[in-house]
């Protein structure tokens, strides 16, 4: 990844921001790699995507019922939808069990394992800055008070 473009970062946030990344971003990406980065971003960007990566993650295989009292909030339609978009992109895995009720569980592929553990570098951030950006947030609402 390049160096950000504001020149104005100290280099405790230089080398702060350094220790997130795992691998350098390359110099020249292939348009099709990048139209397919976009395409995923865009869907790791909804709401529910990363939450249920997490509880996938977590919980392991899981049914959709189970999956849908753990991921709280989240709609019927809503959780199928995402789901579908995660198969699609090879995140999850689908297994269809033949049983009467029908029986659906839900397990993280090789590849969703491995966003997952990518992933795993935002809880570090977000546990080691939670108190900056709620500070931040503070004094953002307080100004527009």
């Amino acid at each position: 990844m390049p160096a950000p473009a504001r020149s104005t970062y100290s280099q405790a946030d230089l080398a702060k921001a350094d220790s997130y990344k795992a691998r350098d971003y390359p110099e020249d990406v292939d348009p099709a790699i990048e139209r397919l980065v976009r395409d995923m971003m865009s869907g790791f960007a909804d709401k529910w995507t990363v939450v249920i990566l997490d509880t996938l993650w977590d919980g392991g295989t899981l049914r959709f019922s189970e999956l849908a009292r753990q991921v709280t909030g989240i709609s019927q339609k809503m959780l199928t939808q995402t789901l579908k978009r995660m198969e699609r992109d090879g995140l999850v895995i689908r297994e269809l069990h033949a049983s009467v009720p029908p029986k659906v569980e839900y397990s993280l592929s090789p590849l969703g394992l491995t966003l997952g553990a990518a992933f795993c570098n935002v809880w570090v951030w977000a546990l080691e800055n939670h108190k900056a950006v709620e500070t931040a947030r503070e004094q953002f609402d307080g100004d527009r008070d």
